[in-house]
C-alpha cells in the first residue's frame, strides 16, 4: 500500500513538471509570435516609405518634428476616403492609406473572429514611432529612419532603454505600479533615398 502512494505521489510530481514546462513553453511562444509580428510590420512599412519615396515627410515628419505615435488598443486613424488598392492615388493619399493600413495591422483590427467581432491579431497594445535623423530639408527626405514598435509582454522585465517609443505612457506598468516593465521594443533603422 505505501508502494502504491509513492508511486502516485511521484507521478503526481511529474504531471505538476510537465504540466509547467508546457505554461512556460506557451509563454515564450506568445512572447516569439509578438516579436516575429513586429518585426514584419516594422519591414512593411519601410517597404511602403520605399515605394512612395516623395512622401517621407508624411511617414516619419522631420527630425525636429517626427509625427505623433501611432497605436493601439484601437485604431486612431480614420479611413482615407480613397482605398488604395481599388483606385489610383496621388503619392500623399497612397501615404495617408499606407499608415492608416498599418496602423489597422499593428492594432489587429483587420483579424477578427466572427463571434463578437474580437480582435485576435496584432500586437498587445502597440504602441509605434517612425523617426528621421539627417534627412536634409523639405525637399530631399533622404536619409536614415527608424521604425520603433513597442508592445506589453507578458513578464516584467526591465524597461528597455534602447528607445522611448511608448515610454511613460502607462501601457506598459508592472503590477506592482513600476513604470514600463512590461515595454518590449523592437527598432528596425534603414537608409531610404528620396529619389
Amino acid at each position: 500500500m505505501i508502494e502504491v502512494l509513492i508511486t502516485v505521489f511521484v507521478v503526481a510530481i511529474g504531471l505538476l513538471g510537465i504540466a509547467s514546462v508546457q505554461f512556460i513553453s506557451k509563454r515564450s511562444n506568445f512572447e516569439a509570435v509578438q516579436r516575429t509580428t513586429a518585426t514584419l510590420l516594422a519591414n512593411d512599412i519601410i517597404e511602403r516609405m520605399r515605394a512612395n519615396p516623395g512622401m517621407l515627410i508624411e511617414y516619419a515628419g522631420s527630425a525636429s518634428s517626427p509625427i505623433a505615435p501611432l497605436g493601439g488598443p484601437t485604431a486612431t486613424r480614420t479611413q482615407p476616403a480613397i482605398d488604395c488598392t481599388a483606385s489610383v492615388c496621388d503619392p500623399f493619399a497612397l501615404s495617408q492609406y499606407d499608415l492608416w493600413e498599418w496602423e489597422t495591422a499593428l492594432n489587429g483590427l483587420s483579424e477578427q473572429i466572427s463571434i463578437g467581432g474580437a480582435v485576435t491579431g496584432g500586437l498587445n497594445s502597440p504602441t509605434a514611432c517612425i523617426t528621421t535623423t539627417g534627412a536634409a530639408g523639405a525637399v530631399d527626405r533622404s536619409g536614415r529612419y527608424d521604425v520603433a514598435i513597442a508592445w506589453r509582454g507578458g513578464t516584467q522585465l526591465q524597461n528597455p532603454v534602447i528607445s522611448d517609443c511608448g515610454q511613460g505612457s502607462g501601457k506598459y506598468n508592472g503590477e506592482d505600479g513600476s513604470a514600463d516593465t512590461h515595454r518590449r521594443v523592437l527598432i528596425v533603422s534603414t537608409f531610404i533615398s528620396a529619389n
